[in-house]
């Protein structure tokens, strides 16, 4: 299982290329020149943020600790997908006093039996693993940017919570009628 790891990396945020609507969102640690960025789904980003707070708080991990500067800046280029996240873990290591993300490329194949039954098989084996190691205050900008990314995209529909586009939304509740 391949294994890319940093501690205490210069860099960890989350970020997104694309238009709303469009956006492909990353993970990215930089370390000096070495940058990997791991692209994933927008729940999972949301997941993350939401699990990291949850976690320090109940830590009490950043009571001391004060606030890093935001960091708002555009990931770092190049921006160059390792692999598409299917895993994400969350551990905090009590020696070290730090925060651990695993961020897990599941392969995943589908293969139909004799039968034409569909089985699907998980292949953890080879996947590779990027892990990060980080301080309190670390994680706990990123969850900061992260929700903050979130909240850029899309506003919702009033009616049906779905996303509202540019040009138009049907909304269900609305008997599919343009708003």
């Amino acid at each position: 299982m391949p294994l890319i790891e940093y501690t205490d990396p210069d860099r960890f945020v989350a970020g997104t290329v694309g238009p709303a609507g469009q956006r492909t969102f990353f993970v990215q640690a930089v370390e000096g020149r070495r940058i990997t960025s791991v692209s994933l789904e927008k729940a999972q980003v949301a997941m993350l943020a939401e699990r990291i707070d949850e976690l320090l708080d109940s830590l009490d991990a950043t009571a001391d600790v004060p606030a890093m500067q935001p960091d708002n800046e555009p990931l770092s280029t190049p921006i160059e997908d390792e692999f598409r996240v299917g895993t994400l873990t969350l551990a905090w290591e009590p020696e070290l006093q730090r925060l651990v993300v695993e961020c897990i490329d599941s392969t995943v194949s589908v293969e139909v039996d004799d039968s034409g039954e569909p089985s699907v098989e998980v292949d953890e084996p080879d996947s590779t693993t990027l892990r990060i190691t980080v301080q309190p205050a670390v994680a706990r900008e990123f969850a900061r940017r992260a929700v903050a990314l979130l909240d850029q995209g899309r506003p919702p529909c009033p009616l049906c919570g779905d996303p509202l586009d540019p040009s138009g939304h049907v909304c269900p509740r609305a008997n599919g009628y343009k708003r």
